[in-house]
Formats: structure tokens, C-alpha cells, sequence
């Protein structure tokens, strides 16, 4: 069986932006073929495609399979080593302080460490959920990601770390406990109090992105009080990031999201608290002198002073590792 391979080399995307040599490796993804066969497929000589094929082998994108020998003829078969490629290659920018990427669940402390991190460490932040930012983790496409998934028993993150790096290479850190809740306009005008009120008639949820951990929270809760998650009303498209649910309300183009405390006073809504989580960081090991400058710093006092500023966060437990 073939598979799929992800193609992370700068030197090997380089050779296959030449859209001649693409054309070869995908014909050899499809069968084996001479030189020749290849040849009467493009238009183009044996010696115009051996070129072609040499660089691709070169790189370690083909490889000879089998040789035929009729008579006098000895015919070379070429295939292409994956059944399809994926490109995986992030470009940093050059920076005279450190780059790092950062990919998963949208939160404001975070955001507000980076700011504060610009002259010592450039962050740059992917929000794709919880779960993508650990996929992205786990494909090398980041250096960082943050998580708050909440498992079967009730607990946080580790459950999902140890599926998806059961090598154990990563460490993980607090930032913080959050409070998220249902965020309404100011002075609830359409009266929500809980979850049964989202599938009201006329009630406008702002959904939030697949995979994220405060996606999966409300699915779940949805699903255990029995209420029918198809009479939701959502309202445009999935948005990425608490700020983004805010803004919907406070502009009033929605009614109600899920989100954090500190996104709904920072839009002046109203908020009606329905749990603390833990939020943390993944770091892979080899990574944590790079990310020193971060990891440092969610571990001192000013830190989590700066963390009563943002309304429901809990500063308690930042920058403690959690035993994996």
C-alpha cells in the first residue's frame, strides 16, 4: 500500500516548483514507467526525461524498481517512492531576535506575553483549535502549541498529549485557568440563562471552529442534557478566536457565544460563567531553550500580576509543569 508523505525538505519543493519535473514525479506516482514510456507521454525525448528522472532519484523521490532485459532491450522502470506528497514547509522570517511559531487554541494571555516578549522573542500565533494546534505540533508545522481539551474524567490535556506523542518528547506548561461562560449582550435583552436557551427560536449562536477546545466543551454538553444540537441557529461562518465571538454580539449580529470572561468584558457584554479550565502550553523537548524567553517569564510574578488585568483568568498554577 502507498502512502502519503510529507515533504518538509526546502531543496526537495524547490526541484519540484519546475512544473516539468512535477509532471514526471506525478505520472511516476500513478505507475512505473521507462524513460521511453514516459517520454511518448510528454512529447519529449529519452534523454530529456533521464535528466528529469536522475534529479528526482537524486533527490530521493524515485527509485528504480525493476529492469527488463528482451533480447537486446533492457528496459529501466522508475516509481515515484510516495503515493502522494504533502507539502509541509513553514518559512521563518530572518529576525535579529528568535522566531517561534505558535498554533492551537486562541487565548489572551498568551497574546498579551507575546506583546510583551516582542523585543526579546518574535511569537508568531496560528489559532486553529486545540487539536489542530497539537496536529500542527506533531507535523512540525510550530514550535508551540496551546490546548485545553477536556477528557472523559474531567481532566486536562494529558490525555491528549500522550495519544498524540506517545514518545513522550514534549513537556507541558500552565499559562493559566480561564472561566468561559455564555456571553450575551449587555443586559441580556433575549434573556439566556443556559444552554437549553441556544435552540430558542430567533436565538443567533456564534459557533466556534472545529476542533477547538471550546467547540468540542459545548458539543459535549450539548450531547449529555439531550439537546439537539440541529436546532441551533448559528450565524455566518465558524470564527476562530473569543474575540471574534465578542465582536459578532457587540455588534449585534449575534446573540450568545461561548467564550472567555475576559473577551466579553473586554467587549462590555454581559457573561454568565459555566466552568474554569486549564489552559497549557506544549513544548517539545528539544525546543526549550529556544522557547526559554517565553517559558521564563509565564513563570515569574510579573506575569501573573499581569494576569488580574484579564476578568476570570486564575494565576495559581502558571508556568508549572504538568507531569506527563
Amino acid at each position: 500500500m502507498k502512502t502519503v508523505e510529507p515533504l518538509r525538505s526546502f531543496h526537495k519543493i524547490k526541484l519540484l516548483a519546475d512544473p516539468r519535473r512535477l509532471e514526471v514525479l506525478r505520472l511516476l506516482m500513478g505507475a512505473p514507467s521507462t524513460l521511453t514510456q514516459l517520454g511518448e507521454r510528454l512529447g519529449q525525448s529519452p534523454a530529456w526525461v533521464r535528466h528529469h528522472v536522475k534529479t528526482l532519484e537524486e533527490a530521493g523521490l524515485v527509485m528504480l524498481t525493476a529492469v527488463r532485459t528482451t533480447g537486446r532491450v533492457t528496459e529501466k522502470y522508475y516509481e515515484a517512492r510516495a503515493g502522494a506528497l504533502l507539502l509541509e514547509e513553514l518559512i521563518l522570517p530572518k529576525s535579529k531576535t528568535p522566531v517561534a511559531v505558535f498554533a492551537g487554541s486562541h487565548d489572551l494571555a498568551l497574546q498579551a506575553a507575546a506583546d510583551h516578549l516582542a523585543r526579546q522573542q518574535t511569537v508568531l500565533t496560528l489559532f486553529v483549535g486545540s487539536l489542530n494546534g497539537l496536529a500542527h505540533l506533531r507535523q512540525g508545522l510550530c514550535q508551540l502549541a496551546g490546548t485545553h481539551l477536556r477528557d472523559d474524567v474531567g481532566k486536562y490535556n494529558v490525555a491528549y498529549v500522550h495519544h498524540l506523542f506517545p514518545e513522550g518528547d514534549v513537556e507541558l506548561f500552565t499559562l493559566a485557568h480561564r472561566t468561559q461562560g455564555l456571553m450575551v449582550a449587555a443586559g441580556n435583552p433575549k434573556s439566556i440563562v443556559d444552554l437549553a436557551d441556544l435552540v430558542r427560536p430567533g436565538i443567533r449562536l456564534v459557533q466556534r471552529n472545529a476542533g477547538s477546545g471550546t467547540r468540542l466543551w459545548i458539543d459535549r454538553e450539548l450531547a449529555r442534557h439531550q439537546i439537539e444540537s440541529a436546532l441551533l441557529h448559528p450565524v455566518g461562518e465558524d470564527v476562530a478566536t473569543h474575540t471574534e465571538a465578542a465582536n459578532l454580539i457587540r455588534t449585534d449580529r449575534a446573540d450568545v457565544a461561548l467564550g472567555l470572561q475576559a473577551a466579553a468584558r473586554g467587549s462590555g457584554l454581559d457573561f454568565l460563567p459555566l466552568f474554569e479550565e486549564r489552559y497549557d502550553l506544549v513544548m517539545p523537548r528539544e525546543k526549550l531553550r529556544e522557547l526559554a524567553p517565553l517559558l521564563d517569564y509565564i513563570q515569574t510574578a510579573e506575569f501573573r500580576n499581569s494576569l488580574h488585568l484579564l476578568a476570570g483568568y486564575g494565576a495559581a498554577h502558571s508556568g508549572e509543569q504538568v507531569l506527563l
